[in-house]
Parts: C-alpha cells; structure tokens; sequence
C-alpha cells in the first residue's frame, strides 16, 4: 500500500508542477504530461533542464535591457516614422484601421518610411549581395546567424571578415551555440586571432546548466556600417547554396534593406551581442545618418521568450483575421498554435484563398508528421495544401491580400511563436509584394497539391504516428 501511494505521488507531484507553472499554455502543459505518463523520471528531469521560464533569470533582466534608450529617442526624430493610416502608402489599410492600429502599437518598431529593398529568392545571389557590401565596409560588420557552417560559402565569409578586420573595420560574429555547435574550433579561433570578435549564443553546455536549452536565437542578420542590413531565412552552409545531395536544390527567401529599418537590425543585433556576451557596442558609427531615397514602407518585428507580448503571432493572427482575398504561407514548419489555426480555418470557410506551401521531403521527421496532422481538417475547410518537390524549401513569407508581406526568420510554428528568439520584415509596397506573390506562384507551380480524397485514406499507422507528434507538437 506505501509503494503505492509513493508511484501515485512519483506520478501526481510533477503534474501538478507542470499545471502550476504552465498554466497560460495549456498545449504545452498537455504535451509535458504525456512525457511524463510514458517517462515519469526522465521526462521530470528533462522538463526541469529545458522548461523553466526563459524571462526569470537575473541575466537576463541585467543583461536584456534594451541598450540606447538615448538612440533610439534621437532616432524617432530623424527617421520617417507613418502613425496613421491615411499616412500609410498602402490604400487598404484605411478600410483595416483595426490592423494598422495593432501594427502601430508597438512603439519600439515602428512602421518607417523612408527604405529601399531588394527580395533574394535563393541562396547564390543573396550571399553574393552580402559579400559585397562587406568587402564596402569602412566602419563595421556585423553578423549574426543561427547556423554557420566551416564550408565553401562559410570559408568566404571568414575571408572577408578576416580581411575588413585587417583593414581596421571592427567585425563582429554572432552564432547560436546550439545551431552553430559543429562550427570548428579552428575556424573560430582563425576569426578570433585575426581580430574578429566572435560570440556564441547560449551555447549547449551553458544552456543545460542554466536550463536554458529549449530557447534559441533563430534571428539572421548583417548590419554594414549601419546603412544596409539583411534578413530572412538564409543561414552560412553549403547546403542553403543547394550543393548537399540529401536536399537539393534549396529554395529560400533573404532580404537586403536600405534606410531606416536598418535601424532597427542593428539595435537587435546590438541587444543579442548583449546578451551573448555582456559587452556592450558603442560608437557614433552604429546608428549614422542614411542618404537612402526609397519611399518603401518597413516595419521590422521581433519576438523572443525575453518579450512580455509575441509580436510576430500577434501580427499574423491579426492579419490573417481580416484577409478579404488571400492569405499565402510558405513555411517548411507548420505547425500553428490554436488561434492561428482558428484564424486560416475561418477565413477559409469564409471564402478567402488559403495556400500553404510545405517541403515534400522534410528534414525533421517528427516536425513533418506534426505538420501533416493539421492538413486533413484544413482542407476540410477549404485550405489548400502544396508540397514543394523541386528541393527543399526553407522560405518563410507570409502574403494577405495587397495589405502586407512578412519576410523573415520565424517559421509557421508554435517554436517560432514562443520559443526563439525571431525577427521579420514585414512589406506594404507593392512592389516587394508583387516580387514575393510571383515568386509564390513559381513554387506552386513546383510543388504537388494534397487532395483531401486522397490524403484522407492514408494508414492507420501513419495518423497514429501524426496523432502522437501533434501532442508533442508544442515542444518541436
């Protein structure tokens, strides 16, 4: 009888824990209790290393702090900033004042005015560009990327910083310790020993003893000289250039910035080196004026487990609420959390054309088996489902009617929504926006669709396993 009230206890304690401290995210509570049914041992010792809260660490209030309060005061007074919908450039957006009134709500990222972009639609010419306005560099290089590998294309980024940083250009380097883990030490102490200053992200053995392993820096971006900036879904590796066999051809979206968004690339790399490192930069070169005359209209979102608000979900669940035409997704994760799942369902059944590009052959097996657990009830409602067959898709846009295009790191997922630290572009010209719905409809015409007859007869076995993944789903 003790024995078996000290199970029943060994099985009731750390589920009560769980309900307790993950009260707000009942998927995530769900998906922790059946780790702990199968694993009651392992599965507690797991959730205490990669489930504490992200925000109640002393380092990170210290550490977190947005530096340049100053800065970022003078910039609001230099930069285009459009605060009303009739100052949108964008038409539709006086007819959805209840979007325009959430994307102005949040005041450390403004909508901007004064931009010049230019959309990447594969590796090759992307990294090109970035090379480019490296080797132009006269002040500094900034660099920040969840994965970069000790390959080909990786080898001509560490030439270039090695030389700019000869040259006198301070150059910096970002990776994320988890996502960067196989970089070579050589190669890093190559960078280090010939001036450029390198920092990891929470790397792995840090991350454990901090407990701090589930959240990682997903952001990709280069600041040169605080004038021209990239972001998208490019990282550093052979493989984003289409050269690994196991995925092929690699079709991918970056986009290079010009003008006031930059800004605010810069004050995210500045706040991640941060809290990488605990230095902080400074200088009069970080924030310069820019001579850019484009008229495009940028606003750059970030979120991140050290955010009290999720501003990329927010932004696409508001967004895809009030679509009247399309709503386009091309993501190689998808798995939506609830409200963002109502949001497509709903605007399906209400008539709007809802498209969702996925990779046919996905490098995550238990992320794809999630992915396809959501298809049979979407399409049910009317979503449309494509899977890419030509390579590997790794784009992440987002396309409502002519209203906006979202270009950037964060993926259709509850881990992109929640876990990592994120970061997108969103774009109200209608000429990025042309670019991007042309290249959508390139894809589609790559990929294969999902029938609903069809996929609806799969096995048994098969949506036994979706089944299992979409409740784990909120953990991938």
């Amino acid at each position: 009888m003790i024995w078996l009230l000290v199970v029943l206890l060994a099985y009731i304690a750390p589920i009560a824990m769980i309900l307790i401290l993950e009260f707000r995210n009942p998927s995530k509570a769900v998906a922790w209790m059946f780790i702990l049914f199968l694993c009651p041992f392992i599965g507690f010792i797991t959730y205490y290393f990669v489930a504490k809260d992200y925000t109640k660490r002393k380092w990170l209030r210290l550490r977190g702090r947005r530096p340049f309060p100053e800065a970022q005061a003078k910039l609001r007074k230099r930069i285009s900033i459009v605060s009303t919908a009739e100052e949108a450039q964008n038409p539709a957006f006086q007819n959805q004042k209840r979007l325009f009134g959430l994307l102005t709500h949040w005041p450390k990222n403004p909508i901007t005015g004064r931009n010049q972009t230019q959309v990447y639609s594969e590796g090759e010419t992307a990294f090109s560009a970035m090379l480019e306005e490296m080797e132009k560099a006269k002040d500094h290089i900034h660099v920040q990327f969840y994965i970069f590998r000790a390959d080909g294309i990786g080898s001509r980024f560490q030439e270039v910083m090695i030389r700019k940083a000869k040259e006198g250009v301070k150059v910096r380097l970002l990776c994320d310790g988890l996502g960067s883990y196989l970089l070579r030490a050589s190669f890093v102490r190559r960078l280090r020993a010939e001036g450029v200053e390198v920092y990891f992200f929470l790397p792995p053995l840090t991350a454990l003893q901090s407990r701090r392993l589930n959240y990682r820096n997903h952001r990709k971006i280069i600041v040169v000289d605080g004038t021209v900036g990239f972001v998208g879904g490019l990282n550093v590796g052979d493989d984003y250039l289409g050269l690994y066999a196991k995925t092929g051809y690699w079709r991918d979206t970056h986009l290079q910035l010009r003008g006031d968004a930059v800004y605010f690339l810069q004050m995210t790399f500045v706040h991640d080196w941060r809290l990488a490192s605990g230095l902080r930069i400074e200088g009069p070169g970080l924030f310069p004026d820019h001579r850019c005359e484009g008229r495009e209209q940028v606003q750059i979102l970030t979120s991140g487990p050290g955010q009290p608000r999720n501003n990329i979900r927010e932004m696409c669940f508001g967004a895809m609420s009030v679509a009247t035409r399309r709503i386009w997704i091309a993501s190689p994760y998808f798995i939506p959390d609830e409200a963002v799942y109502t949001a497509l369902k709903t605007a399906a059944l209400s008539g709007v054309e809802v498209i969702v590009i996925l990779p046919y052959h996905a490098d995550h097996r238990l992320v794809k088996l999630a992915s396809l657990s959501y298809v049979e009830e979407l399409l049910a409602a009317g979503v449309k489902f494509y899977q890419y067959t030509k390579g590997f898709i790794h784009a992440k846009v987002l396309l409502v009617d002519d209203l906006l295009a979202s270009v950037g790191t964060a993926n259709m997922d509850m881990r992109s929504f929640f876990y990592n630290f994120e970061m997108t572009a969103l774009l109200f010209d209608q000429g990025p926006i042309a670019k991007l719905a042309d290249d959508f409809e390139r894809d589609i015409s790559d990929s294969v669709p999902i029938r609903l007859a069809e996929f609806a007869r799969r096995s048994r076995w098969q949506k036994g396993m979706e089944l299992l993944a979409r409740l784990l789903s909120p953990l991938l």
